[in-house]
C-alpha cells in the first residue's frame, strides 16, 4: 500500500470521524447537561435523536450533491457548517438552543463518511478498494472507543468544553482537507443536481429490493450496537456503577471487537468470498446474541463478562460491513453518491428509532438490551438472506 493510499486512508478515517464524535464526546455530561438545562433524562435521549434526524435527511443530499459539484466541495462545506454548530451548542442557554444546534450538526456530520466511501470507490477497484474501507474502518472504530473517555475529562471544564473541543476537532480537519484532500470525481463524470432527477435517481436505486434489503439489513447490524451506544449514560452509570471518566470500560472493548472485526475483513479481501464471510458474522452476532440475553437473565451484572458479548457483535458487525457497503455500491457505479447517501439514510431510519424509541424504553433493564439487541441483530441477518436470493439482474 503506497504512501498516498496510507495518508488518503487517515484523512477519511478522520473525516468519518465527526460522528461518533458529535454522539459519544458529551455523553459523560449527561446528568450534569440536564441538571443545568432542566431537562429530564427523556429530553437528554433527544440530543441524539434530533441529531440522528438531520443526519438522515440531510444523508440524501450529500452524495447526489458529490455527483453533481465533486466530493471536495461538499465535505469542505459540511466542515464550515458543522464547526459553525458545534459553537452555538458550546453557548447553548437552553435546551430548545442546544437541540437547533444539534439538528444542524446533523446536517452537516455525514458528508465525511457518506462521501468518503464514494471517494474509495472512485478511486479503487476490488479486493483493493475492500482493504482501504478497512482500513478506514479500523481508524474510525477509534473514534467512539476515546470520544467519551475524552468528554469524561473534559468535564472538569464543564459540559460545554465537549462541544468546544467539537469546534477544535473540525477546524484541524478542515485545514487537512484543504490542504490533502484530493478531487476523485472530475468534472467529465459529474451528474447535474435536479430535484426531478435527484427524485428519479433515488427512485431508480429504490427500485432494487436487494439493495434496499442489504441497506437494512446494514442498518440492523450496527443497531444492534448502537442500542447500547444510545443508553451508554446509563448503562455505564447506573447498570456497570462507574463514573463519568470510566465510559472506556464499555467503549473499549466494544470499538475494540469493532476494529478487530474491520482489521479481519481487510486480511480476508481478495483471498475469501463474500457470502461465506457474511454468513460466519451472523452466527457470530447470532451466538453473541444469545450469550448476553442468558447472562443478563441469570447473572448479576458485572465487568468485564457485561460487555463481552457485546464486542464480540460489535467484531461481527464490522466483519460484514465493508464487502456489504461494496456490494450495494456496485450495484450503481454511476451514482455511488447517490447509493451511498441512500444508505446511510435508510440505516439512520433504523438508528434514529433505536436511539429515541428503543433506547428510552429499555434501558432501565439490562435483560431487556440484551433481548433488544438479539432481535435487531436477528432481523438484520434475515434481511440480509433476503437479500442475497435476490437475483441480480432486478438491481440493474
Amino acid at each position: 500500500m503506497s504512501q498516498h493510499t496510507r495518508s488518503l486512508i487517515v484523512l477519511l478515517a478522520g473525516l468519518s470521524m465527526i460522528g461518533p464524535f458529535a454522539i459519544d464526546t458529551f455523553f459523560p455530561a449527561f446528568p450534569l447537561m440536564a441538571q443545568e438545562l432542566s431537562a429530564s433524562s427523556f429530553q437528554m435521549q433527544q440530543t441524539l435523536s434530533v441529531y440522528l434526524a438531520a443526519y438522515g435527511l440531510m444523508a440524501l443530499l450529500h452524495g447526489a450533491l458529490s455527483d453533481a459539484i465533486g466530493r471536495r466541495p461538499v465535505i469542505i462545506g459540511s466542515l464550515m457548517v458543522f464547526s459553525l454548530a458545534s459553537i452555538g451548542c458550546t453557548f447553548a442557554g437552553s435546551l430548545d438552543e442546544l437541540l437547533a444546534w444539534r439538528a444542524l450538526q446533523g446536517l452537516s456530520a455525514g458528508a465525511g463518511v457518506i462521501v468518503g466511501r464514494a471517494i474509495v470507490r472512485d478511486c479503487f477497484d476490488g479486493a483493493k478498494a475492500q482493504r482501504v474501507m478497512s482500513g478506514i474502518s479500523m481508524l474510525f472504530g477509534i473514534a467512539p472507543a476515546i470520544a467519551p473517555i475524552v468528554g469524561g475529562y473534559l468535564l472538569v471544564f464543564g459540559w460545554r468544553a465537549s462541544f468546544a473541543f467539537l469546534t477544535v476537532l473540525t477546524g484541524v480537519l478542515l485545514l487537512a482537507s484543504l490542504r490533502y484532500l484530493p478531487e476523485s470525481h472530475p468534472p467529465s463524470a459529474r451528474v447535474p443536481l435536479r430535484f426531478n432527477t435527484l427524485v428519479q435517481g433515488y427512485a431508480q436505486i429504490l427500485r432494487s429490493p436487494r439493495f434496499v434489503l442489504l441497506a437494512f439489513a446494514t442498518g440492523f447490524n450496527f443497531a444492534a450496537i448502537f442500542l447500547y451506544i444510545a443508553s451508554a449514560p446509563v448503562f455505564v452509570l447506573e447498570h456497570l456503577g462507574f463514573n463519568e471518566r470510566q465510559f472506556g470500560a464499555f467503549f473499549v472493548p466494544t470499538i475494540g471487537g469493532m476494529v478487530f472485526g474491520s482489521y479481519l475483513s481487510g486480511r480476508l479481501a481478495g483471498r475469501a468470498d463474500a457470502k461465506p464471510v457474511i454468513a460466519f458474522a451472523y452466527v457470530a452476532m447470532f451466538f453473541a446474541g444469545v450469550a448476553n440475553v442468558i447472562y443478563t437473565q441469570l447473572f448479576a451484572l458485572s465487568w468485564p463478562a457485561a460487555v463481552l458479548p457485546i464486542a464480540l457483535v460489535a467484531c461481527a458487525v464490522a466483519l460484514t460491513f465493508p464487502q456489504m457497503s461494496i456490494m450495494l455500491l456496485d450495484q450503481f457505479p454511476e451514482r455511488r453518491g447517490s447509493a451511498s447517501s441512500l444508505q446511510m439514510f435508510l440505516s439512520l431510519i433504523v438508528n434514529a428509532a433505536v436511539a429515541g424509541l428503543m433506547a428510552p424504553w429499555l434501558q432501565a433493564n439490562v435483560a431487556h438490551l440484551a433481548a433488544g439487541a438479539l432481535a435487531l441483530s436477528v432481523s438484520g441477518g434475515v434481511l440480509c438472506v433476503l437479500a442475497f436470493r435476490m437475483p441480480l439482474s432486478s438491481t440493474r
